[in-house]
């Protein structure tokens, strides 16, 4: 079967025998590559946070309240969390805006100016756990003050810091670091070994304090109001302390 050439010949090459049969083995390596890829099961495809995720219209999130000394009405922090790969194994919340709302208006500025901030870097993705630590760096120059608790805060800024950590432990953001079986034996040993002294102390006080009354001093004695024993006594007409000797009679 006679090919006719209409373009001009550039370059030829003389195909051998055995240049054929290595193309040819190169073709089933391919055909069976494919055939494999096709044959493996499709698996879903995982979202990861950024930016150009889109915000759904229902979030989840939750509200936390803050009664700071500091400020005479209570500051709301509400964040929410966008859910990536909902129904899958793959399936994460992740922080995606935070709001702080309050009947304090002296400070709004700066607290619209921190919110959207920090929404913003909560909508960049990748690890977002260190605003936790900046925030809870902010120290205040009039001084921090106690929550409910007795935990010591530096600043209100610092507060909110706590309260996004918070939430974020609450989502499986951040896991606090676990105790060793060592480190929890040695709690335990200690516990019970200060219980046991604390029932032993009160048992003998308890003990001590029966065995004076009933064999030192007589059975009726009052209390004593400069010893604090019931020793007090009614000799010669006269109120007598048998343990330190008091008497109102002078």
């Amino acid at each position: 079967m006679a090919i006719k050439i209409d373009k001009k010949i550039t370059g030829y090459n003389v195909v051998k025998p055995e240049d054929k049969v290595a193309s040819a083995a190169v073709a089933a390596v391919k055909d069976a590559r494919v055939s494999d890829k096709a044959s493996e099961p499709k698996q879903a495809e995982v979202i990861q946070m950024h930016e150009s995720v889109e915000r759904p219209e229902t979030l989840v999130g939750s509200t936390f309240k803050i009664k700071s000394p500091l400020f005479e009405h209570a500051l709301y922090v509400t964040i929410n969390d966008i859910v990536l790969n909902a129904g899958t194994k793959h399936e994460q919340r992740r922080p995606f805006e935070i709001f702080i709302n309050s009947k304090n208006m002296d400070h709004f500025q700066w607290i619209v100016a921190l919110t959207r901030l920090m929404s913003a870097v909560f909508r960049k993705g990748g690890d977002v756990t260190f605003v936790v630590e900046e925030l809870k760096a902010v120290f205040d120059p009039r001084g921090g003050y106690f929550k409910a608790g007795g935990v010591y805060m530096s600043s209100i800024v610092a507060e909110i810091g706590s309260v996004v950590e918070q939430h974020m432990k609450n989502i499986g953001l951040i896991h606090d670091p676990e105790m060793d079986a060592a480190t929890r034996q040695l709690i335990a040993d200690k516990r019970k070994a200060y219980e046991a002294a604390s029932a032993k102390t009160e048992a003998s006080a308890t003990t001590g304090t029966a065995a004076t009354d009933a064999l030192t001093f007589p059975p009726g004695s009052m209390m004593c109001d400069k010893c604090n024993t019931k020793a007090l006594v009614l000799m010669d007409n006269c109120q007598t302390c048998l343990n330190c000797g008091y008497s109102k009679c002078g």
